[in-house]
């Protein structure tokens, strides 16, 4: 089913690409531009969109436009993809709202800005580059869309219905309100494991053997230290006051559960790590999930397929993995996964899995 868009899509990284994956399995025309001739070339080959020399060809006679590039060029393309594109809805997909329209509103023309709309698919990976794009990277994620003012009513319904159509599912947010938010589960998530990683590597230079005790937590807290630094120089920057206070507040929790641990307070200790257990679960649990949900931790044997036992064991038995993490990477032989269900389908999870020799422990 095509949603009848002609989408162009300028900036084909990760993102761009997925993009321009999911509109082909719509069964929509899709034109790219990239100012890397051979980051475009991959993404044509990965997605089968049709490069344009330039970012006026590749939008000219599109619909619909995606502007996937960094935050600070946003500004600057929409207005020459606007120019180019008469016809088109313009959006983009920067990591933050309030500057890039604040931008916007200084650099497009006036008649112009009622098909502007900002946006944020919140799906991605430390990974970059249009070799690792999917269309499954849009699959269930909320897609923020942020119109300013000037944003005509239509133009956001015309992306929030793409964004519906691929997978997603749009929101609509104030752009101050989504800044602030994305600051503490999005930003400080990339800062604090981009400082940890930066502690270990610095304060224990002269320890050849920290890696060799890196288990599976440090692995998992540090994964995001491997995104791409100019991307992030760029976000950050972009939401400094915003980060600035989530930083703040986190280095607070810190200093709180330091003086907690000093002082010997187990009670404290244990109560402010079970309320973090409980809002973790929660966060686990899909929003049609109301009944509570179950955490099992399962080995797996580190061999091809062992993965695709455990979710088809499930299937059989009829339980909905509601989410799953690898949350050790393969080490002495087996990785390990944490994955959620229903909690009324807990019991059957766990039958099934012992039934295929797994040995599961319920977590919560």
């Amino acid at each position: 089913m095509t949603s009848g868009e002609r989408v162009a899509v300028v900036g084909t990284g990760l993102i761009g690409t997925s993009i321009a994956m999911a509109a082909r399995a719509a069964g929509e025309e899709v034109r790219g531009f990239d100012a890397d001739p051979d980051v475009l070339a991959r993404a044509a080959e990965r997605a089968g969109l049709r490069p344009g020399a330039t970012l006026a060809e590749a939008v000219a006679e599109a619909t619909l436009v995606f502007l996937c590039t960094p935050v600070p060029s946003i500004a600057g393309l929409a207005g020459e993809a606007l120019a180019a594109a008469p016809d088109a809805v313009v959006t983009d997909v920067g990591s933050v709202k309030s500057q890039v329209l604040v931008e916007v509103e200084g650099t497009v023309q006036p008649g112009d800005r009622l098909r502007f709309v900002g946006g944020h698919p919140m799906g991605g990976s430390e990974r970059s580059g249009p070799d690792w794009a999917s269309p499954s990277v849009l699959d269930g994620i909320v897609w923020v869309l942020t119109p300013s003012p000037a944003t005509g009513e239509a133009a956001t319904a015309r992306v929030s219905a793409w964004a519906e159509k691929v997978g997603a599912r749009p929101v609509v947010m104030d752009p101050f309100r989504h800044d602030r938010l994305v600051a503490m589960v999005s930003h400080l998530p990339q800062v604090a494991s981009t400082a940890l990683m930066s502690l270990a590597a610095t304060e224990e230079a002269g320890e050849p053997d920290i890696l060799l005790l890196a288990a599976g937590g440090f692995r998992d807290l540090t994964r995001l230290a491997a995104s791409s630094p100019h991307l992030w120089s760029d976000i950050l920057l972009a939401n400094r006051e915003q980060i600035a206070e989530a930083i703040d507040l986190y280095a607070k929790r810190l200093s709180e559960i330091r003086d907690m641990v000093l002082a010997g307070s187990g009670r404290d200790v244990e109560q402010a790590f079970a309320e973090a257990k409980e809002a973790r679960l929660t966060l686990a649990a899909k929003p049609t999930v109301r009944t509570g949900v179950s955490v099992f931790q399962v080995a797996v044997p580190d061999r091809p397929g062992a993965l695709a036992d455990l979710t088809a064991c499930l299937g059989a038995a009829g339980v909905n993995i509601e989410d799953l993490q690898i949350v050790h990477s393969p080490e002495g032989g087996r990785g390990t996964v944490h994955l959620t269900v229903a909690s009324a389908a807990a019991d059957d999870a766990a039958r099934a899995l012992e039934g295929q020799g797994f040995e599961p422990v319920r977590l919560a």
